[in-house]
């Protein structure tokens, strides 16, 4: 328990501390364990733990929807791609489909891999 409590505040600390491209990075990993827990709960056949990450997946593509910078024209972009993994989400939760969700778990991980190069890039500039 008191292993737990020291966990959950180095967590918080992380969290608290981080840049706004780290905040970034840790939803879409945070999407990608999700999506990760809900393939195995279908195989496993629990739709309520299938169900409770599928929704944690879409509440963190409706967060990157709802903060997206729409003054620069990529946005667009995005939240077209945001929308199509909401819908997949949906759809894979009402099918109860693994294989909607390995799809955009596939997304999720080519998104997050596109982020992290994007922030060594930053990393890298800014050393120069």
């Amino acid at each position: 328990m008191i292993a737990n409590r020291g966990y959950n505040a180095y967590a918080k600390n992380k969290i608290m501390t981080a840049s706004p491209a780290e905040l970034t990075l840790m939803l879409y990993e945070g999407a990608i364990k999700f999506c990760n827990i809900a393939i195995v709960a279908i195989e496993e056949n629990n739709v309520e733990k299938a169900h409770n990450n599928i929704t944690k997946v879409e509440n963190i593509i409706s967060e990157f929807l709802a903060t997206l910078d729409r003054k620069y024209e990529v946005a667009k972009d995005f939240e077209n791609v945001y929308n199509y993994l909401m819908e997949r989400l949906v759809e894979a939760n009402l099918k109860k489909d693994k294989e909607i969700l390995e799809e955009v778990l596939a997304h999720l991980r080519t998104m997050r891999d596109t982020w992290k190069e994007i922030m060594e890039q930053g990393k890298t500039a800014k050393a120069e």
